[in-house]
């Protein structure tokens, strides 16, 4: 519900919403009750809370500069000291029935009071019922500290708390976490690529860029969740009582008018896309300036300002225990890795062993989705289900209570999940123990455009062959199918599809190695290097890694891009292309879990775009966003002895079992 704009304070908005209750037609209210099951659930899960729990809702911590963060608490009845699992969040926890577009699941609570923990939530600074202004990526460190602080110092807590989520839920954690703050004791993190900074080669700054590119999902995200909640004075001085009333039925929600991501993802420039809809200025604009967080367009991939706020960067260390997990289909699973192996490298040794990983098949935060035939996209990727449930209480049992974990003590320090073997393995380290590199290299005759190409993956690069030429036309790219992601409406849809109606692209170089004669387990990073050339100043490169069937069919398995400007590096000066010189460009590594199977081929599509899930580039050489015009960039492959242009891959030796191409599993 909105706020009347006649309305005059918080007693006018409780008055206001009181009348419309009054004018309801009670025959149409009848009729509109598509979630009545739904609404039934979420009210029998309140009344057992209420059997079991002490509930206290819409508690305002105050932080230390003053600004208060609402928070709801649910604890076991009784005078026992307990430990905390912690949620913070953006989003909304607020709502109650299909009036606020559908219950709210409050199973998590449920379920943490009946192992015996205290499950609060918390919602993040400039969100709904809390103060402040919120950022993104820039939000307080501070305030992590000071709810772990009164979290851990409560007479009803034992003085351990657990950090809980996935996606923007948890990409707060591990920068707080490097903290080092007594109050929290371990963390699970969960689908949180958007809260790494720096790692390694990846400058991903919070999923902003990938090689460079603008990942852009979170202009679709920033849109919808990242504006400031413009009525929160009207309930400044509110009572807990009164704010706990309020919530049941006005959740201080703001609704952005619906936006065509299909049509508006092609609106340049760029730095306009969220102001040309009518979207209120904020940290994406270039009108906020970075000393407030904002500008966050026009940021270079080490600009300083991504490391003043709340992402963690490989720098912090982290001596906290953790479970990790991450998904293949995700944003970017490659940084996450990156991260977790950067944690044990630097950890003090104890600590080091207490980090786990959990790698599933599964799109953004999607683990416990998993079904006896698990889809991701077209792709059948077997049985994968998991007991996230009871890993995450086993890990919480021995971190929090101090407990034995029968659970804990089976799991793998990386447990992950080989798609078309369709089946969970485990090791001791990520790449897998054991693991090798293998290499193939590109040729053709000049021709590898589109499917029906002559493009090929060689064991050896050949003396001497011609490059391949295409047209990398901005107004024209080639358009995102299938892949990891998230957020991004129907524009895209994330998952693994046959690629072929796109491989009949001329701008779409296609490169096939010989039909794998045994089975091989491709398990850890791919990188590829190749020797390029362009008429342009600057442009992109991109790659898709592709099971080819035995019929054909073409399945994504994973992609990445590089813009050249930045291929020395992210914290070098920019590297301009000249027409006619030929310059090597090596990808970030891309990391993937996927069984090739006899009979199949192992594909690289290589081309300049994949649009709208990268930013397309102009080629002009320019800041890109904020440009309306490209130019049309004449770009080249080379390949042979002088420019061995190659794709890396890891092998976990050993044939695997083979699952049939229904997808079953042969583990079970």
């Amino acid at each position: 519900m909105r706020l009347h704009p006649l309305a005059n304070g918080f007693s006018a908005a409780l008055a206001c919403f009181g009348l419309s209750l009054l004018v309801a037609n009670p025959i149409a209210a009848q009729q509109r009750d598509p979630q009545a099951e739904m609404i039934a659930k979420r009210n029998a899960i309140e009344k057992e809370l209420e059997q079991i729990a002490v509930v206290d809702r819409k508690v305002m911590v105050k932080m230390r500069d003053g600004k208060r963060m609402a928070t709801d608490i649910y604890r076991p009845k009784g005078s026992a000291k307990v430990p905390v699992i912690f949620s913070r969040t953006p989003y909304n926890f607020n709502y109650w029935d299909v009036k606020l577009g559908a219950p709210r699941d409050m199973s998590r609570a449920l379920d943490a009071v009946k192992h015996g923990y205290a499950y609060v939530e918390m919602q993040e600074r400039g969100h709904f019922f809390s103060e402040g202004n919120y950022d993104i990526l820039g939000m307080p460190l501070s305030d992590g500290s000071d709810a772990l602080k009164w979290l851990s110092t409560q007479p009803w807590s034992n003085g351990k708390v657990g950090t809980t989520g996935c996606s923007s839920t948890a990409e707060w954690q591990l920068a707080v976490a490097a903290q080092d703050d007594p109050g929290l004791t371990t963390f699970n993190v969960q689908g949180f690529g958007a809260g790494v900074g720096r790692v390694g080669p990846y400058f991903e700054q919070g999923n902003w860029y990938r090689g460079g590119a603008v990942q852009m999902l979170f202009i679709s995200w920033i849109y919808d969740y990242g504006i400031q909640n413009q009525v929160r004075p009207l309930i400044a001085n509110a009572t807990q009582e009164e704010l706990i009333n309020a919530s049941r039925f006005y959740d201080l929600n703001p609704q952005m008018p619906p936006v065509d991501w299909n049509k508006q993802f092609w609106h340049l420039p760029l730095k306009d896309m969220i102001r040309s809809v009518g979207g209120p200025p904020g940290i994406f604009d270039t009108k906020m300036p970075v000393a407030s967080g904002g500008n966050m367009v026009a940021r270079a991939p080490n600009d300083p300002a991504w490391y003043k706020g709340g992402l963690w960067h490989d720098n912090m260390k982290i001596s906290k225990p953790g479970l990790w997990y991450m998904s293949w289909f995700d944003v970017s699973v490659s940084p996450n890795l990156a991260a977790y192996n950067e944690v044990r490298r630097t950890a003090p040794k104890a600590i080091a062993d207490q980090q786990y990983a959990v790698i599933a098949p599964a799109l953004h935060c999607a683990y416990t989705r998993a079904s006896e035939h698990t889809m991701i996209g077209d792709l059948d990727m077997g049985d994968a289900r998991f007991d996230a449930s009871a890993l995450q209480y086993g890990w919480f049992d021995h971190y929090l209570k101090g407990e034995d974990s029968p659970v804990l003590k089976k799991q793998p320090k990386v447990m992950y999940y080989v798609m078309g073997a369709n089946r969970w393995k485990q090791s001791e380290t990520w790449p897998p123990v054991g693991a090798v590199t293998r290499e193939l290299f590109f040729t053709s005759d000049g021709q590898a455009n589109t499917l029906y190409g002559n493009g090929k993956l060689v064991a050896s690069a050949p003396d001497a062959d011609k490059a391949d030429q295409y047209v990398y036309d901005p107004m024209n790219p080639v358009t995102t199918l299938g892949g990891g992601g998230c957020c991004m409406g129907s524009a895209v849809k994330f998952g693994s599809y046959d690629q072929r109606p796109q491989e009949t692209r001329n701008d779409i170089l296609v490169y096939d190695s010989e039909p794998f004669k045994e089975g091989v387990e491709v398990s850890g990073p791919i990188t590829v290097s190749l020797y390029v050339s362009s008429s342009a100043k600057d442009t992109d490169f991109t790659f898709k890694v592709i099971d080819v069937y035995p019929d054909g069919t073409a399945y994504n398995i994973t992609e990445n891009i590089q813009r050249m400007r930045y291929r020395n590096g992210y914290d070098k000066p920019l590297a301009w292309m000249k027409p006619g010189e030929v310059t090597k460009v090596t990808f970030q590594p891309i990391d993937t879990s996927y069984y090739f199977k006899p009979g199949h081929k192992l594909r690289i599509d290589v081309s300049s775009s994949n649009f709208p899930r990268f930013d397309r580039n102009l080629n002009t050489g320019g800041n890109n966003y904020d440009e309306d015009k490209g130019v049309i960039a004449h770009n080249a492959v080379h390949h042979g002895s002088q420019y061995p242009s190659k794709v890396t891959y890891t092998v976990v030796p050993g044939t695997e079992p083979v699952a049939d191409d229904k997808g079953t599993n042969p583990s079970n």
